[in-house]
Protein backbone atom coordinates (compact mmCIF):
# COMPACT_ATOMS: atom_id res chain seq x y z
CA UNK A 1 0.00 0.00 0.00
CA UNK A 2 0.94 3.59 -0.30
CA UNK A 3 2.76 5.10 2.19
CA UNK A 4 3.06 8.56 3.57
CA UNK A 5 5.89 10.55 1.67
CA UNK A 6 6.67 8.33 -0.22
CA UNK A 7 9.34 9.36 -3.25
CA UNK A 8 8.24 9.83 -6.54
CA UNK A 9 8.78 8.23 -9.17
CA UNK A 10 9.07 4.83 -8.23
CA UNK A 11 12.34 4.08 -10.11
CA UNK A 12 13.22 0.61 -12.12
CA UNK A 13 16.69 0.30 -13.50
CA UNK A 14 16.83 -0.97 -17.34
CA UNK A 15 20.66 -1.35 -17.27
CA UNK A 16 20.46 0.70 -21.32
CA UNK A 17 17.70 -1.39 -22.98
CA UNK A 18 17.61 -0.84 -26.60
CA UNK A 19 13.61 0.03 -27.50
CA UNK A 20 13.46 -3.36 -28.70
CA UNK A 21 14.34 -4.82 -25.69
CA UNK A 22 12.69 -2.40 -23.18
CA UNK A 23 8.88 -2.95 -25.33
CA UNK A 24 9.79 -6.95 -25.29
CA UNK A 25 10.64 -6.24 -21.60
CA UNK A 26 7.14 -4.25 -20.88
CA UNK A 27 5.17 -6.30 -22.81
CA UNK A 28 6.02 -9.65 -20.61
CA UNK A 29 5.99 -7.51 -16.97
CA UNK A 30 2.81 -5.70 -17.71
CA UNK A 31 0.64 -7.05 -15.54
CA UNK A 32 3.62 -6.24 -12.86
CA UNK A 33 4.38 -2.95 -14.37
CA UNK A 34 0.35 -2.05 -13.67
CA UNK A 35 0.19 -3.07 -10.00
CA UNK A 36 3.19 -0.91 -9.03
CA UNK A 37 1.70 1.62 -11.08
CA UNK A 38 -1.46 1.71 -9.04
CA UNK A 39 0.27 1.86 -5.81
CA UNK A 40 3.20 4.37 -6.97
CA UNK A 41 1.14 6.23 -9.30
CA UNK A 42 4.50 6.94 -11.03
CA UNK A 43 7.40 5.17 -12.60
CA UNK A 44 10.62 6.11 -13.94
CA UNK A 45 12.15 3.24 -16.32
CA UNK A 46 15.96 4.41 -16.36
CA UNK A 47 18.68 3.23 -18.66
CA UNK A 48 16.31 3.10 -22.03
CA UNK A 49 18.37 4.03 -25.07
CA UNK A 50 16.28 6.89 -26.49
CA UNK A 51 17.97 8.78 -29.13
CA UNK A 52 14.74 10.93 -30.69
CA UNK A 53 11.57 11.59 -31.27
CA UNK A 54 11.03 8.28 -33.10
CA UNK A 55 12.81 6.05 -30.86
CA UNK A 56 9.82 7.21 -28.42
CA UNK A 57 7.14 7.36 -30.55
CA UNK A 58 8.14 3.69 -31.47
CA UNK A 59 8.54 2.82 -28.28
CA UNK A 60 4.41 4.48 -27.11
CA UNK A 61 3.02 3.00 -30.28
CA UNK A 62 4.14 -0.37 -29.54
CA UNK A 63 3.40 -0.65 -25.20
CA UNK A 64 0.00 1.17 -25.33
CA UNK A 65 -3.30 1.38 -27.09
CA UNK A 66 -6.53 3.72 -27.33
CA UNK A 67 -4.52 7.31 -27.40
CA UNK A 68 -5.72 10.69 -26.30
CA UNK A 69 -5.62 13.68 -28.23
CA UNK A 70 -5.01 17.43 -26.65
CA UNK A 71 -8.01 18.61 -28.20
CA UNK A 72 -9.46 20.79 -25.38
CA UNK A 73 -6.33 21.21 -24.07
CA UNK A 74 -5.30 24.92 -21.99
CA UNK A 75 -1.65 24.71 -22.12
CA UNK A 76 0.49 25.50 -25.24
CA UNK A 77 2.13 22.31 -27.06
CA UNK A 78 2.57 21.48 -29.99
CA UNK A 79 1.20 18.04 -31.62
CA UNK A 80 4.70 16.28 -33.11
CA UNK A 81 3.99 13.51 -34.89
CA UNK A 82 1.04 10.61 -34.36
CA UNK A 83 0.56 10.34 -30.65
CA UNK A 84 3.49 12.66 -29.47
CA UNK A 85 3.24 16.02 -28.38
CA UNK A 86 5.73 18.80 -26.67
CA UNK A 87 5.07 18.73 -23.06
CA UNK A 88 4.65 22.09 -23.30
CA UNK A 89 5.51 25.63 -24.55
CA UNK A 90 4.73 27.65 -21.63
CA UNK A 91 7.52 30.41 -20.42
CA UNK A 92 10.25 28.56 -19.32
CA UNK A 93 10.80 31.74 -16.56
CA UNK A 94 7.17 30.60 -14.65
CA UNK A 95 6.38 27.60 -12.83
CA UNK A 96 3.51 25.40 -14.00
CA UNK A 97 1.29 24.62 -11.22
CA UNK A 98 0.44 21.18 -10.45
CA UNK A 99 -2.70 19.56 -12.60
CA UNK A 100 -4.10 16.17 -13.65
CA UNK A 101 -4.05 16.35 -17.11
CA UNK A 102 -7.57 17.21 -18.62
CA UNK A 103 -9.19 17.15 -15.13
CA UNK A 104 -11.80 19.63 -16.46
CA UNK A 105 -12.41 17.91 -19.03
CA UNK A 106 -15.10 15.23 -19.92
CA UNK A 107 -12.51 13.03 -21.12
CA UNK A 108 -8.95 12.41 -19.91
CA UNK A 109 -5.65 10.16 -19.92
CA UNK A 110 -5.70 7.69 -17.89
CA UNK A 111 -1.69 7.25 -18.66
CA UNK A 112 0.90 10.38 -19.56
CA UNK A 113 4.10 9.64 -20.96
CA UNK A 114 7.47 11.51 -20.98
CA UNK A 115 10.56 11.22 -22.27
CA UNK A 116 13.39 13.95 -21.42
CA UNK A 117 15.66 14.17 -24.90
CA UNK A 118 17.48 17.19 -23.62
CA UNK A 119 18.21 17.79 -20.48
CA UNK A 120 17.82 22.02 -18.92
CA UNK A 121 20.80 23.34 -17.91
CA UNK A 122 19.17 24.11 -14.52
CA UNK A 123 15.57 23.45 -13.52
CA UNK A 124 13.00 22.22 -15.68
CA UNK A 125 11.89 19.51 -13.44
CA UNK A 126 8.95 17.23 -14.26
CA UNK A 127 6.94 18.05 -10.37
CA UNK A 128 4.55 15.26 -9.07
CA UNK A 129 2.67 14.84 -6.36
CA UNK A 130 0.38 11.91 -4.93
CA UNK A 131 -3.03 12.72 -5.61
CA UNK A 132 -4.67 10.55 -2.40
CA UNK A 133 -2.22 11.88 -0.39
CA UNK A 134 -3.68 15.79 -1.51
CA UNK A 135 -7.05 14.32 -0.15
CA UNK A 136 -5.78 14.05 3.19
CA UNK A 137 -3.84 17.43 3.89
CA UNK A 138 -6.21 19.74 2.43
CA UNK A 139 -9.07 21.45 4.79
CA UNK A 140 -11.32 18.69 4.66
CA UNK A 141 -14.09 21.38 4.87
CA UNK A 142 -12.82 22.16 1.48
CA UNK A 143 -12.94 18.51 0.30
CA UNK A 144 -16.67 18.27 1.23
CA UNK A 145 -17.95 21.35 -0.56
CA UNK A 146 -15.93 20.32 -3.87
CA UNK A 147 -17.27 16.83 -3.23
CA UNK A 148 -20.68 17.87 -2.67
CA UNK A 149 -21.22 20.87 -4.94
CA UNK A 150 -18.93 19.82 -7.96
CA UNK A 151 -16.93 22.38 -10.00
CA UNK A 152 -17.24 24.83 -13.37
CA UNK A 153 -14.46 25.40 -15.01
CA UNK A 154 -15.49 28.68 -17.39
CA UNK A 155 -12.97 29.25 -20.13
CA UNK A 156 -13.14 32.35 -23.26
CA UNK A 157 -11.34 31.52 -25.98
CA UNK A 158 -10.51 34.36 -28.90
CA UNK A 159 -10.47 33.73 -32.11
CA UNK A 160 -6.97 34.80 -32.86
CA UNK A 161 -6.26 38.14 -31.20
CA UNK A 162 -6.35 38.12 -27.22
CA UNK A 163 -4.88 36.57 -24.15
CA UNK A 164 -4.73 33.25 -23.66
CA UNK A 165 -5.10 30.25 -26.31
CA UNK A 166 -7.64 30.67 -29.48
CA UNK A 167 -10.22 28.08 -30.24
CA UNK A 168 -8.43 26.72 -33.31
CA UNK A 169 -5.49 25.71 -31.24
CA UNK A 170 -7.29 24.26 -28.68
CA UNK A 171 -9.52 22.16 -30.94
CA UNK A 172 -7.23 22.05 -33.72
CA UNK A 173 -9.87 23.07 -36.45
CA UNK A 174 -10.66 26.43 -37.95
CA UNK A 175 -14.45 25.39 -38.06
CA UNK A 176 -17.07 26.11 -35.46
CA UNK A 177 -18.67 23.39 -36.34
CA UNK A 178 -16.30 21.08 -35.68
CA UNK A 179 -15.68 22.84 -32.24
CA UNK A 180 -19.56 22.17 -31.64
CA UNK A 181 -19.26 18.50 -32.58
CA UNK A 182 -16.21 18.39 -29.98
CA UNK A 183 -17.92 20.38 -27.20
CA UNK A 184 -20.95 18.26 -27.61
CA UNK A 185 -19.02 15.00 -27.43
CA UNK A 186 -17.00 16.25 -23.98
CA UNK A 187 -19.97 17.59 -22.60
CA UNK A 188 -19.45 21.18 -22.66
CA UNK A 189 -21.52 24.09 -22.73
CA UNK A 190 -20.76 26.56 -25.50
CA UNK A 191 -21.41 30.05 -26.30
CA UNK A 192 -20.14 31.99 -29.58
CA UNK A 193 -19.75 35.88 -29.32
CA UNK A 194 -19.86 38.63 -31.57
CA UNK A 195 -15.84 38.64 -31.72
CA UNK A 196 -16.19 35.09 -32.96
CA UNK A 197 -14.38 33.88 -29.56
CA UNK A 198 -16.56 31.53 -27.57
CA UNK A 199 -17.35 31.08 -23.63
CA UNK A 200 -16.81 27.06 -22.99
CA UNK A 201 -18.57 26.25 -19.22
CA UNK A 202 -17.42 22.52 -17.65
CA UNK A 203 -19.48 21.29 -14.86
CA UNK A 204 -17.37 18.09 -13.49
CA UNK A 205 -16.44 16.65 -10.20
CA UNK A 206 -13.70 17.38 -8.22
CA UNK A 207 -13.19 14.49 -5.92
CA UNK A 208 -12.87 11.47 -8.22
CA UNK A 209 -12.58 7.49 -7.50
CA UNK A 210 -9.69 5.61 -9.27
CA UNK A 211 -10.84 3.58 -12.41
CA UNK A 212 -9.47 0.41 -11.38
CA UNK A 213 -9.12 0.72 -7.45
CA UNK A 214 -11.69 2.03 -4.67
CA UNK A 215 -8.72 5.07 -4.14
CA UNK A 216 -10.33 8.43 -3.82
CA UNK A 217 -8.44 10.84 -5.41
CA UNK A 218 -8.37 15.39 -5.50
CA UNK A 219 -8.97 15.85 -8.78
CA UNK A 220 -9.57 19.51 -10.09
CA UNK A 221 -8.06 22.20 -11.62
CA UNK A 222 -9.17 25.04 -8.92
CA UNK A 223 -6.07 26.59 -8.12
CA UNK A 224 -4.89 26.67 -11.90
CA UNK A 225 -8.27 28.07 -12.82
CA UNK A 226 -8.48 30.50 -10.17
CA UNK A 227 -6.38 33.95 -11.46
CA UNK A 228 -5.48 34.34 -7.71
CA UNK A 229 -3.37 31.79 -7.82
CA UNK A 230 -0.98 34.07 -11.09
CA UNK A 231 -0.07 36.60 -7.89
CA UNK A 232 -1.89 39.45 -6.39
CA UNK A 233 -0.41 42.56 -8.98
CA UNK A 234 -1.90 39.65 -12.12
CA UNK A 235 -5.20 39.53 -10.39
CA UNK A 236 -5.64 42.81 -10.38
CA UNK A 237 -4.78 43.83 -13.69
CA UNK A 238 -7.62 41.21 -14.65
CA UNK A 239 -10.35 42.79 -12.26
CA UNK A 240 -9.10 45.84 -14.19
CA UNK A 241 -9.89 44.39 -17.26
CA UNK A 242 -13.07 42.61 -17.18
CA UNK A 243 -15.68 44.03 -15.08
CA UNK A 244 -17.33 40.43 -14.86
CA UNK A 245 -14.72 37.16 -13.74
CA UNK A 246 -16.82 34.81 -15.77
CA UNK A 247 -14.98 36.95 -18.84
CA UNK A 248 -11.27 36.00 -17.52
CA UNK A 249 -9.71 34.10 -20.17
CA UNK A 250 -9.84 30.98 -17.24
CA UNK A 251 -11.93 31.18 -14.03
CA UNK A 252 -13.69 28.65 -11.61
CA UNK A 253 -16.31 28.24 -9.59
CA UNK A 254 -18.52 25.79 -7.26
CA UNK A 255 -20.99 23.81 -9.09
CA UNK A 256 -23.82 25.44 -7.69
CA UNK A 257 -22.15 29.04 -9.62
CA UNK A 258 -21.39 30.01 -5.81
CA UNK A 259 -18.17 31.47 -5.86
CA UNK A 260 -14.54 30.06 -4.33
CA UNK A 261 -12.74 32.73 -2.48
CA UNK A 262 -8.94 33.29 -2.28
CA UNK A 263 -8.56 31.63 1.22
CA UNK A 264 -9.46 28.53 -0.78
CA UNK A 265 -7.15 28.50 -2.99
CA UNK A 266 -4.45 29.45 -1.16
CA UNK A 267 -5.32 26.48 0.88
CA UNK A 268 -5.37 23.87 -1.75
CA UNK A 269 -1.80 25.72 -2.97
CA UNK A 270 -0.13 25.56 0.06
CA UNK A 271 -1.10 21.70 0.71
CA UNK A 272 -0.12 20.74 -2.86
CA UNK A 273 3.69 22.65 -2.02
CA UNK A 274 3.67 19.92 1.06
CA UNK A 275 3.72 17.07 -1.21
CA UNK A 276 5.39 17.76 -4.19
CA UNK A 277 8.49 16.41 -5.22
CA UNK A 278 10.65 17.09 -8.12
CA UNK A 279 12.64 14.47 -9.68
CA UNK A 280 15.68 15.75 -12.18
CA UNK A 281 15.38 14.58 -15.42
CA UNK A 282 17.98 12.73 -17.15
CA UNK A 283 18.18 11.23 -20.72
CA UNK A 284 17.62 8.05 -21.54
CA UNK A 285 14.00 7.64 -19.27
CA UNK A 286 10.42 7.19 -19.15
CA UNK A 287 8.23 8.66 -17.02
CA UNK A 288 4.77 6.70 -16.44
CA UNK A 289 2.06 8.94 -14.75
CA UNK A 290 -0.95 7.10 -13.31
CA UNK A 291 -2.95 10.63 -14.67
CA UNK A 292 -5.74 9.90 -11.55
CA UNK A 293 -3.01 9.07 -9.17
CA UNK A 294 -0.31 11.64 -9.61
CA UNK A 295 -0.72 15.28 -10.68
CA UNK A 296 2.40 16.63 -12.52
CA UNK A 297 3.60 20.25 -13.28
CA UNK A 298 7.09 21.57 -13.99
CA UNK A 299 9.33 24.04 -12.32
CA UNK A 300 11.59 27.05 -14.32
CA UNK A 301 14.48 26.04 -16.13
CA UNK A 302 17.72 27.58 -17.80
CA UNK A 303 18.84 26.72 -21.15
CA UNK A 304 16.94 24.06 -23.45
CA UNK A 305 14.34 21.36 -22.41
CA UNK A 306 12.46 19.14 -24.76
CA UNK A 307 10.30 16.60 -23.24
CA UNK A 308 8.13 14.86 -24.90
CA UNK A 309 4.37 13.23 -23.61
CA UNK A 310 2.20 11.05 -24.95
CA UNK A 311 -1.49 10.15 -23.71
CA UNK A 312 -3.56 7.11 -23.63
CA UNK A 313 -7.23 5.97 -22.01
Amino acid sequence: MITENMTLPHIIEMDMMDKDQFVTYYKNNRSEIEKQLENYGAIKFRGVTIESQEDFQWIIDSISEKFLSYIDGNSPRTKLSGNVYTSTEYDKTQIITMHNELSYSHQWPGKLFFSCLQVAASGGETLLADSRELLKVIDKNIVDEVENKGVTYIRNLHAGMGMGPSWQDTFETEQKAEVEVHCKRLQIEYEWKDDDSIRLIHKRNGVLTHRNTDAKVWFNQIDQFHPSHLGEEYYETMKMLFENPEDFPMYVQYGDGSEIGEPVVKNILNAIDSVTQAPKWGKNEILLVDNELVSHGRNPFTGDRRVLVSMSL
